[in-house]
């Protein structure tokens, strides 16, 4: 058993760091929102090309793959495209806080999407969590507009809505990954949102190019730490913790994301937004407790 296997909580406290990185990264960068994106998904699928195309299983199970299974990648390539640009603009309209918080509700609609597409069952335990957080949601909206009028309030609504694109990325992921490993349908998705991002750029008339080597790095970082290094740790953690544990831990990000923009950029949360914040964690905190205790008992 090598070291990071006899402590895994450290690596899943490098994962929260990682991902908890990317809200700060997105702030610092100058370069329109899909741009962003684009040269975050540029330099993850450049970087996972030598790990999928160098490793014979993968190279053959690429060239087997069905049409069914290539789509509903697709589909979710798009939609995590979209949850990319609208979560990096809502950090342009409201603060890393409110906008990391809201994001973190997107276990709530993979719950609710679970019950009304995947025909899954939903306890009443799990719908009183539901309601906890969408409250949160609500105090965050309330506290952003009073402080700030409607530009901060126009921005947690935009990372609402990329919390249920998320959701949707995620429960797509939850039927396609029963067919394929998790690097090749990792691999084929992120093709298909980097794909996503470059059309959506060119449509708009949005220059691919000319802001400067910063946003090179800014893209290589959110690759690196963000993409590749949180969330395939988070993966890997499930080897040696509990899902629940795991998931719970992920509630570290807008934590730790909100007092680094508070020393970065001077972002300090009033009363009422830590308020939402700690229902929109407590609630989703209850909730996967709640799914972890189902889980067993099925």
């Amino acid at each position: 058993m090598n070291f990071f296997s006899r402590h895994p909580m450290l690596v899943l406290a490098i994962g929260i760091l990682g991902v908890s990185a990317s809200a700060i990264l997105v702030k610092y960068s100058q370069a329109p929102s899909v741009i962003t994106a684009v040269y975050r998904l540029g330099w993850t699928v450049l970087l996972m090309l030598p790990m999928t195309l160098g490793n014979r299983e993968h190279r053959a199970e690429l060239a087997s793959i069905s049409g069914k299974l290539l789509a509903l990648c697709a589909a979710s390539g798009v939609f995590l495209a979209f949850h990319f640009v609208t979560w990096f603009e809502s950090l342009n309209m409201t603060s890393v806080a409110s906008s990391t918080t809201i994001v973190c509700t997107e276990v709530i609609w993979v719950a609710l999407g679970y019950k009304f597409f995947l025909h899954g069952n939903i306890s009443k335990s799990a719908v009183a969590c539901i309601v906890i957080t969408l409250m949160g949601s609500v105090i965050i909206a309330f506290s952003d507009y009073s402080s700030s009028g409607s530009d901060n309030i126009l921005g947690d609504l935009v990372s609402l809505c990329a919390a249920i694109l998320v959701a949707a990325y995620t429960l797509i992921g939850r039927v396609a990954r029963k067919h394929a490993s998790t690097t090749v349908y990792t691999f084929i998705v992120y093709v298909f949102c980097f794909a996503t991002l470059l059309v959506s750029a060119l449509v708009t008339g949005t220059p691919l190019w000319g802001y400067g080597q910063n946003e090179l790095v800014i893209g290589l970082l959110l690759s690196v730490l963000s993409t590749l290094m949180g969330h395939s740790i988070f993966s890997w953690c499930l080897k040696y913790i509990s899902p629940a544990f795991v998931s719970a831990a992920k509630l570290c990000e807008p934590v730790f994301a909100a007092v680094a923009a508070y020393f970065l950029f001077r972002e300090a949360p009033v009363p009422l937004q830590v308020l939402g914040g700690a229902i929109i964690i407590g609630g989703v905190i209850l909730y996967s407790r709640v799914e972890a205790r189902e889980s067993h008992e099925a």
